[in-house]
């Protein structure tokens, strides 16, 4: 299917590694002309240069700030002043109890999961509506709905996504731009790599059975009863990303592996 994204630009924000940079990824497979973001410049160079190796054709570039920052941002739009496509990837996580989550742990997780995003969609939604065509996606999670009892702090952020997300389509009625998010369940991704290969050393069993344990006891809703992989996440947001899209707005869809169980 051409999902007609071929002179389409887009700029994902956290898009060095995982979910992030398969997205990228997905998106200049597509033909668009894509921006990596990164704080550090040899990641962002390292990310372009994994996607010209896969596809050399593809049409990459990358800018390097701190997304989570105000002066990040600001820095980036100097750089990138309009886009077609924005999505809002950038994310932290941090399991903690909640009674060990200090005022500073809640600012931080806000700023960069939350304010990175509305940051960058206040820059760039007018601009989208003037040419009257554009996308704007967050990477939300299945956390967003089932707060994670572990990582409250988090699923906060996520569920806030939600409602910006919700708020800013309602600007768009009778435009062609479009705002939704992409409610992501357990992935495969480099920093859960890093987790379950942690987990499985330190219990002294195989990666695999730290996923089957994961699945049964922590996420016991879900029914594919694995971590998603991030291309399978990213092909939903590149399909989304697309004018074959256009009747889809406002909404939360969900790539969770079936881990919320509530049918709306």
């Amino acid at each position: 299917m051409d999902l007609k994204l071929h002179g389409k630009s887009a700029l994902v924000s956290g898009s060095t590694a995982g979910i992030g940079f398969a997205i990228a990824q997905g998106l200049a497979q597509e033909g668009a002309s894509v921006i990596i973001t990164g704080r550090s410049s040899g990641r962002v160079e390292e990310a372009i240069a994994k996607i010209q190796h896969s596809n050399p054709q593809a049409k990459v570039s990358g800018v390097v700030g701190d997304l989570a920052k105000k002066e990040g941002a600001s820095e980036v739009f100097q750089q990138v002043p309009h886009i077609d496509i924005l999505i809002n990837n950038l994310g932290v996580y941090e399991p903690k109890p909640f009674s060990d989550i200090t005022d500073e742990d809640w600012f931080n997780i806000f700023e960069a999961n939350v304010l990175s995003g509305v940051r960058l969609s206040r820059h760039y939604l007018p601009k989208m509506l003037e040419q009257d065509w554009g996308r704007i996606i967050f990477i939300s999670s299945e956390s967003a709905i089932q707060i994670p009892v572990e990582m409250i702090h988090y699923g906060m952020t996520k569920t806030a996504q939600l409602a910006i997300a919700r708020g800013l389509a309602q600007s768009t009625i009778g435009t062609k731009v479009t705002v939704n998010s992409v409610l992501a369940g357990p992935t495969r991704s480099e920093g859960v790599e890093d987790f379950v290969a942690k987990m499985a050393k330190d219990r002294g069993i195989s990666s695999e059975e730290v996923e089957a344990d994961f699945f049964k006891n922590v996420r016991p809703t879900s029914l594919i009863k694995r971590f998603a992989t991030i291309d399978e996440v990213a092909a939903m947001v590149v399909y989304l990303s697309s004018p074959i899209a256009s009747a889809t707005n406002g909404a939360a869809v969900r790539v969770d592996g079936g881990v919320v169980q509530s049918v709306v």
